[in-house]
């Protein structure tokens, strides 16, 4: 069940050109949140639609939402500092399984889809596997979160341009180590993903995708962010990113 909070910002950095990490005081969403789960975050008194952020972490009271400032309502958020107070509705949809995970997981994420990864490598840690991250950037300076996903576990960083790490694709870097690993969590745009689920299924090895799509209501009230989901007879049916998602099982997406 979601819950609406009023949170106070403890910190708010500005960690790439575009990219910031909130820090949120909010005992009860946090409390509740899952790794995988999203808030909507209402962003400025005049805008009607709230916007939909990953949870990057949640502990101790505290919700960390890194996230891009591209349009008016997350450059209104970029704004905010310390003190300020956001209207906040949380946790939102369905997470990652935990449970089929194995003990050599790998996570994924491409440019924004890294931060919603880790929480759920620190809980895989937690729960005793031995959990790798293969992040991917632009480039050197859009590298974020590093120092945290080292902290918890193996990490390999991919660059299109090669400035930093492995020159080429998440995609080259899993292909090369798919036999490491148990199972492969990812989040980031549908083609890379798209890529990602069919290494796994070559593989053998189960798949969740955490699906990017523009939401609405964030509670599966509307229509704006359905995507075409594969039927047991084989038709094609239609699911809510924001309530059955936006975590997937790769072979449940109608890619």
């Amino acid at each position: 069940m979601s819950i609406q909070e009023l949170c106070t910002v403890r910190d708010n950095r500005q960690l790439t050109g575009s990219v910031f990490a909130l820090t949120l005081e909010a005992p009860r969403i946090s409390s509740a949140a899952a790794p995988g789960q999203f808030v909507h975050i209402a962003c400025g008194e005049a805008r009607l639609l709230r916007r939909p952020i990953s949870i990057c972490q949640a502990h101790d009271g505290l919700l960390k939402l890194v996230f891009a400032a591209k349009g008016e309502g997350t450059q209104w958020l970029s704004r905010c500092s310390a003190g300020d107070v956001v209207d906040v509705l949380g946790p939102l949809g369905h997470g990652f399984d935990l449970s089929a995970l194995g003990d050599r997981p790998v996570f994924i994420g491409g440019g924004i889809g890294v931060p919603p990864m880790l929480q759920t490598m620190q809980a895989a840690r937690a729960a005793g596997a031995q959990p790798t991250a293969i992040l991917g950037f632009r480039s050197r300076d859009a590298v974020i979160l590093e120092d945290d996903f080292r902290a918890a576990g193996t990490v390999y960083i991919a660059t299109d341009d090669g400035s930093y790490g492995i020159h080429g694709f998440v995609s080259d870097v899993l292909r090369a180590h798919i036999g490491a690993f148990t199972s492969v969590c990812c989040c980031g745009p549908k083609p890379m993903l798209r890529a990602l689920a069919e290494i796994a299924q070559a593989a053998g090895i189960p798949c969740q995708v955490s699906m990017e799509e523009r939401m609405g209501c964030g509670i599966g009230a509307c229509l704006v962010c359905a995507c075409a989901l594969k039927a047991e007879d084989g038709a094609v049916r239609y699911g809510h990113v924001c309530k059955d998602g936006p975590v997937f099982y790769a072979e449940e997406v109608q890619w």
